[in-house]
């Protein structure tokens, strides 16, 4: 059991994803995508969903190297490492992490509603 922790498996990859510097969140409501510059990211990428042991990692790579732009640790969904955004279906915010403990909220974002809803399932069918 304790080997089978050490495998990295593929959860879902999505070739086409951007990301965005978000505001502050005002009060304790939720985020909102249409606060962010939309037509505007500040990076593009491709997101690979993996899973080491009980924790999901949502890994915004290049999409033509493949070297890692930034990582977010999930260990619950819902929970405070990925929410959802209150106006948009395809819109998530996102809590990385780099190798020191520190950590940001990002926004990212699926120009296609399909992706995001792939997004979503993976996730919650890893964590059920």
């Amino acid at each position: 059991m304790a080997a089978e922790a050490e495998y990295e498996s593929v959860l879902c990859v999505k070739p086409e994803i951007s990301v965005y510097r978000i505001p502050p969140r005002a009060s304790n409501r939720g985020y909102r995508a249409s606060d962010w510059k939309l037509e505007e990211p500040d990076w593009t990428g491709r997101m690979r969903l993996t899973s080491k042991g009980k924790v999901a990692f949502i890994k915004l790579e290049d999409k033509v190297t493949g070297e890692l732009f930034a990582q977010a640790p999930v260990d619950q969904f819902p929970g405070i490492a990925v929410e959802t955004v209150t106006d948009s279906s395809r819109y998530f915010v996102l809590r990385i992490q780099d190798g020191n403990g520190r950590s940001a909220f990002i926004g990212i974002g699926f120009s296609d509603r399909g992706d995001a809803f792939d997004f979503n399932v993976s996730l919650q069918d890893h964590f059920k």
